[in-house]
């Protein structure tokens, strides 16, 4: 059984979603690189006004099963990431637990979504340190966390109008921390990757190049700083380098 690298890239009509052919790209080398599948998901299940993509994803277990796929473990990453060449197998480094890395961006971010979302849907109540929160670009998993996914979709259902009007009101996330909750409620032992393995908010790490008054140089200078880049939460700046700029160069200069 081969293990499995699952990416979420669907065209929505706004051309959002162009530059991630160099984040499939990326992976599809780290796949080949390592004998794993790799497997895209490019059009939606349902209507985005009943669900967002980032919801859709779990619906994983049943894309595979209808595409034939027989599996180890699965890698569940956003598509707005780059794999350096160089990176490890780091599905050798799970113990078969579900593995994440810690959000390693802005605890003001989180701290914000965590409490708004436990008074919107969890009694207030919450049930683990914000340093322990996950990120869920970059999520790995394997057959015993099926049931896992079908209580999230599960409370999806249950709870859709709940989320929707939550996810509106707070603006901070729309899966994320309500997974982090729902981890806790199920009891699912969570094995935590060092943050090279999901290099997130790269932009305030100072690692991006985004204007001349930067002292730093305008290369990749985030090169050897980790394994999985994460181009997420940049902002607008002054030489309009967004998430798309960055992937594009990241992915040519480290492939060619």
């Amino acid at each position: 059984m081969k293990n499995v690298v699952f990416i979420p890239n669907i065209d929505l009509g706004n051309d959002r979603n162009k530059p991630y052919e160099y984040s499939i790209k990326s992976w599809r080398k780290f796949c080949d690189k390592y004998d794993c599948e790799l497997l895209v998901l490019d059009e939606l299940l349902f209507p985005i006004e009943h669900m967002k993509i980032t919801w859709q994803r779990f619906y994983l277990f049943d894309l595979l099963e209808a595409n034939n796929i027989d599996y180890d473990q699965i890698l569940m990453v956003d598509a707005d990431t780059i794999v350096h060449p160089d990176c490890p197998n780091f599905f050798e480094m799970t113990n078969h637990e579900y593995s994440a890395v810690v959000n390693n961006g802005s605890f003001e971010w989180v701290r914000h979504s965590v409490d708004s979302f436990s008074k919107e849907l969890f009694n207030g109540e919450v049930p683990f340190d914000i340093w322990e929160y996950i990120n869920c670009g970059f999520q790995i998993v394997n057959k015993k966390h099926k049931p896992f996914f079908e209580y999230v979709t599960k409370f999806y259902d249950e709870n859709q109008d709940r989320i929707r009007d939550s996810i509106e009101k707070i603006q901070a996330g729309t899966d994320q921390t309500i997974i982090n909750f729902l981890l806790r409620q199920q009891n699912i032992e969570i094995n935590y990757l060092p943050i090279a393995y999901n290099l997130q908010d790269l932009f305030t790490k100072q690692l991006l190049y985004f204007n001349e008054q930067c002292w730093w140089p305008d290369e990749l200078i985030f090169d050897n700083c980790g394994y999985v880049f994460h181009f997420n939460a940049i902002p607008q700046n002054d030489m309009n380098r967004d998430a798309a700029y960055w992937i594009e160069r990241s992915y040519k200069e480290f492939y060619g």
